[in-house]
C-alpha cells in the first residue's frame, strides 16, 4: 500500500457454500482471481456479505488463509469485528496471523456501548493487533453509530487507519473527512449509492458490494472521481444506480450472490437464516444484469 493506506475499489467478498452447506474454498479462490484480474484495489473477505455472523472462528479464518493464498498482488481486509471485544480481539490476531493486511471491525452490535466503551473496544484492538485497521459504521445493523468525537480520536492511534461510512449520513461522513485530513487515515464508502458523494467531499475509496458483480466499472468510475473526472464519476454512477438499488431490495448479500450466480460466479447458496432472493425480485435483476452485459464493450472501449 502506498501514500494513502486504503485506496480504491475493495469488494466485500461474498462467501460461497457447496450444496452440503460447507465452504466453497474453490469458488472462493475463483471470486478471488476474479476481482483482482479484474482491476480491484483490495479484497474484504468475512464482513458481512461475506455471511461472517455464520461462520465459526475456524471457518473465518479459513476463508482468510485461501483469500490470502490465492492473492498476493493487492492488499487483504479481514472483517475481524464482534460485539464482544474479546471475540474481536482474538478473530482480529487469528485474522493477522493469517497474513492479513488489515482488519475491518465493526463497531459492537446489540449490546450498544456508550462512547466511551467504543473507544475502549477499538483501542483494546488496537494496541494489541499491529496491522492497519478500520472502524466500520453500519447503524442499521449495530443499533448504534459510532460518535464522530470517537472517530477522530481513534484517528490519532497509528494502528487505526480508516473508517468504513455506511450510515448514509453525508455531513457526518463529511465532518469525520474534515477533522481526520491531517492524519494518515481514509474514508472509505460503505453505501454503494453513496459513493461517488464520499468521494466528492474527500473519502479514499469504497468497500463494495456491487463491485463483486461490477468490479470494472467501479473500479472506472472510482478512479475517475480519484482523478478529479467527476463527470466520467456520474456517469458510472448513474449507469450501476438501477444495479445499486436492486442489490438491497432484500437483505445483503441475498440479492448480490443471486446477480453472481446469474453471471456464472458460482451458486447462490445461503447459509440460514437467510434464504434465496424472492422470485418477485430475480426478473427485473436479470434485465439489468443484462442490461449492464450489453454496454460493456462501450466500457471496454474507454478503457
Amino acid at each position: 500500500m502506498t501514500g494513502t493506506h486504503f485506496n480504491g475499489v475493495y469488494p466485500a467478498m461474498t462467501t460461497p457454500f457447496t450444496p452440503e452447506g460447507d465452504i466453497d474454498f474453490e469458488q472462493l479462490r475463483t471470486d478471488a482471481r476474479r476481482l483482482v484480474d479484474a482491476g480491484v484495489d483490495g479484497l474484504v473477505p468475512v464482513g458481512s456479505t461475506g455471511e461472517s455472523a455464520t461462520l465459526t472462528h475456524d471457518e473465518h479464518v479459513e476463508v482468510v488463509e485461501t483469500v490470502v493464498d490465492e492473492v498476493d498482488e493487492v492488499p487483504i481486509i479481514a472483517g475481524s469485528g464482534s460485539n464482544s471485544t474479546h471475540e474481536a480481539l482474538e478473530l482480529s490476531r487469528r485474522s493477522a496471523d493469517a497474513g492479513a493486511d488489515g482488519l475491518l471491525l465493526i463497531s459492537p452490535y446489540y449490546n450498544k456501548p456508550e462512547p466511551a466503551g467504543m473507544l475502549e473496544h477499538y483501542r483494546t484492538i488496537a494496541d494489541a493487533v499491529d496491522v492497519p485497521q478500520i472502524v466500520y459504521n453500519v447503524p442499521s445493523r449495530t443499533g448504534r453509530n459510532v460518535d464522530v468525537d470517537t472517530v477522530v480520536e481513534l484517528a490519532n492511534h497509528e494502528n487505526v487507519a480508516g473508517y468504513k461510512a455506511a450510515s448514509g449520513d453525508l455531513n457526518r461522513i463529511s465532518e469525520v473527512v474534515e477533522r481526520t485530513r491531517d492524519e494518515a487515515f481514509d474514508v472509505l464508502s460503505g453505501d454503494d449509492g453513496m459513493t461517488l458523494p464520499v468521494l466528492s467531499v474527500g473519502g479514499a475509496g469504497t468497500i463494495s458490494v456491487v463491485a463483486n458483480v461490477e468490479p470494472e466499472r467501479t473500479t472506472a468510475l472510482v478512479h475517475a472521481a480519484l482523478d478529479g473526472d467527476f463527470e466520467r464519476a456520474r456517469e458510472l454512477h448513474h449507469e450501476l444506480g438501477p444495479l445499486t438499488r436492486q442489490l438491497f431490495v432484500e437483505t445483503n448479500p441475498i440479492p448480490v450472490k443471486e446477480a453472481m450466480e446469474m453471471r456464472g460466479h458460482g451458486t447462490a447458496r445461503m447459509r440460514p437464516p437467510l434464504s434465496r432472493l424472492s422470485e418477485q425480485h430475480r426478473d427485473r435483476l436479470r434485465e439489468l444484469l443484462a442490461a449492464l452485459d450489453g454496454e460493456q464493450v462501450g466500457l471496454e472501449a474507454d478503457r
